[in-house]
C-alpha cells in the first residue's frame, strides 16, 4: 500500500516522525514492505518544520497522485498560508482513484477549506474555525483525538497521529496487525526472529479486534461500551468473552496497554512525567503514578533515572526511598 505524506511550512515535526515510524513498524511486524511511504512537500523543495528542521520531497512536482492508498496533509498552526497550485487536482486524482484523504494537525484545516470534509465528521482546530467562513457549518465536529469517516482521517495532532494511523491500518489490512503495531510502539521494540512480541493472545478472533481498536484509542480512551458496540456485542457479552479469553476484563486490557504505552514513552523520550501521563490518557498524574507503579513495581520517575544511571531498578528506588527517610527525620 502507498502513502503520500506532504509537509507544509511549519508542519509538526512529531507527526512527521510518527507517522513514517508506524508505517515503518507494521512493516516489519508483518515481515514484508507493504507500506511504502513517499514524501513530497508544498513548495517542491525543503520546507521548515515548526522546530526549525529543513526536510526535503521525494518528488518536486504534482504528477503521479494515482496509486497511492493514503494521502496525508501535515501542516501547523498557520496552513492557509501555503495553499500551491496543483494541490486540489492531486487530490480530486488521488480520491477518484481510491485515496484516503488525511490531515495532521492543521492539514484537516486544509481539507475542510478545499471542501473535503463537507458532510463527514472530522477534527478540528476550533480557533481553525474562524478561517473557515460557512464550511464549517457542513462538517460534524468530533471532540476525540482523530476521526476516520469514508475515506477522510483527521486527527488533533499530538500522539493522536499514531493512534490514527493504527485506526486506519485496522481498516485498510487487518486489525491484528494493527495490535501487533500498537504493542511494539508500546514496547519500544520488535522482538527478535521467532521472539516477536504481541498483544495478550486468545483463541478469540473478537478479542484481537478488540485489542486492536483500544490500541487505537490511547491517549484519548473511549469507553468499554462503545468498544462493545463496535465488535456489535452488549458489555456483558464482551465482559463474559474476555474473562473466558484472556482472564481479565476488559477494562484491566484496556488500562494494561495504556501503560504499556507509557512505559515506552517513559523508556524512550523525556516527556515529562504529567506529558506522558496525558499521552497514555490518564487525566491525572498522580493516579497515573499509583497505576504505574502497582504494575511495574516502581513509579515511572524512578524507572527512567535507572535508565539514565544504569543502576539496578531496585537499588536505585532504595536509594530514593533512603533520600526520602533522611529528609523526613
Amino acid at each position: 500500500m502507498h502513502i503520500c505524506l506532504i509537509l507544509f511550512p511549519g508542519f509538526p515535526m512529531l507527526a512527521h516522525v510518527l507517522a513514517r515510524e508506524v508505517l515503518q513498524l507494521a512493516n516489519d511486524c508483518a515481515g514484508q514492505h507493504l507500506f511504502s511511504v513517499q514524501t513530497r512537500t508544498v513548495t517542491g523543495t525543503d520546507v521548515v518544520a515548526a522546530d526549525g528542521t529543513a526536510v526535503a520531497g521525494d518528488q518536486p512536482d504534482w504528477h503521479g497522485a494515482q496509486g497511492f492508498d493514503l494521502v496525508l496533509l501535515c501542516a501547523g498552526h498557520d496552513p492557509l498560508n501555503a495553499l500551491p497550485m496543483g494541490l486540489r487536482a492531486f487530490l480530486n486524482r488521488a480520491e477518484a482513484t481510491g485515496a484516503t484523504l488525511g490531515g495532521l494537525d492543521g492539514g484537516a484545516v486544509i481539507l475542510a477549506r478545499l471542501g473535503y470534509l463537507t458532510g463527514r465528521t472530522a477534527v478540528l482546530d476550533h480557533a481553525a474555525l474562524t478561517q473557515l467562513d460557512d464550511k464549517g457549518d457542513t462538517i460534524a465536529l468530533t471532540e476525540g483525538a482523530f476521526s476516520c469517516d469514508r475515506q477522510r482521517l483527521t486527527t488533533a495532532g499530538g500522539m493522536a497521529t499514531g493512534d490514527a494511523l493504527l485506526a486506519w491500518i485496522a481498516r485498510a489490512h487487518s486489525p491484528a496487525l494493527a495490535a501487533r503495531v500498537a504493542e511494539s510502539l508500546a514496547h519500544g521494540r520488535i522482538g527478535q526472529a521467532g521472539a516477536q512480541q504481541r498483544l495478550v493472545q486468545a483463541i478469540d478472533p473478537l478479542l484481537d479486534r478488540m485489542q486492536a481498536i483500544m490500541a487505537a484509542h490511547i491517549e484519548h480512551p473511549i469507553p468499554v461500551e462503545r468498544v462493545a458496540a463496535e465488535l456489535e456485542l452488549s458489555p456483558k457479552q464482551l465482559r463474559l468473552r474476555c474473562r473466558k479469553g484472556l482472564g481479565q476484563t476488559p477494562a484491566q486490557v484496556y488500562n494494561g496497554l495504556r501503560l504499556d504505552r507509557a512505559a515506552q514513552l517513559i523508556s524512550a523520550t523525556e516527556l515529562s512525567v504529567q506529558e506522558v501521563a496525558r499521552a497514555a490518557g490518564f487525566a491525572s498524574p498522580s493516579a497515573f503514578t499509583r497505576s504505574y507503579r502497582a504494575r511495574f513495581g516502581a513509579p515511572p520517575r524512578s524507572q527512567r533515572r535507572a535508565r539514565r544511571t544504569g543502576e539496578p531498578l531496585g537499588q536505585t528506588s532504595a536509594a530514593c526511598d533512603g533520600q526520602r527517610r533522611a529528609g523526613g527525620s
